[in-house]
């Protein structure tokens, strides 16, 4: 169910990809090519300038989060590993217009994959 997730995700448009840690981050925006070779999937063109390779046996749930800012709200699905620490996000931009009005067809996009999946899943 991961990498459909995943492949879902990088077939819509403006989605970011976010690693983080203490030291670094790492910024990858959709859409992207998939692909899964034994336990690693890969993000993006392995011969590319940007990719990411993601191991299945350490990603245990996703969550959709809708998270309230003061002027909009953030819609994701982030990935955590066993230690329900943040492994990956996978962020919907450009949700909103020029007058910071929520773009009914982003959320729509949100809400389906919502739906499919959704709110909380064990990997």
């Amino acid at each position: 169910m991961l990498l459909e997730l995943l492949s879902d995700l990088v077939k819509i448009p403006d989605i970011l990809f976010i690693v983080k840690n203490q030291g670094a981050t790492s910024e990858v925006r959709s859409p992207l090519s998939i692909k899964q070779k034994e336990k690693w999937i890969t993000i993006g063109d392995n011969d590319g300038p940007a990719h990411m390779h993601v191991d299945t046996e350490l990603i245990r749930s996703a969550e959709f989060v809708e998270e309230e800012k003061p002027e909009r709200t953030s819609f994701s699905v982030r990935f955590f590993n066993e230690k329900n620490e943040r492994v990956l996000a996978a962020f919907f931009t450009k949700m909103y217009d020029e007058n910071k009005t929520l773009i009914s067809q982003r959320k729509n996009i949100y809400d389906k994959l919502n739906e499919k999946f959704s709110s909380a899943i064990k990997f």
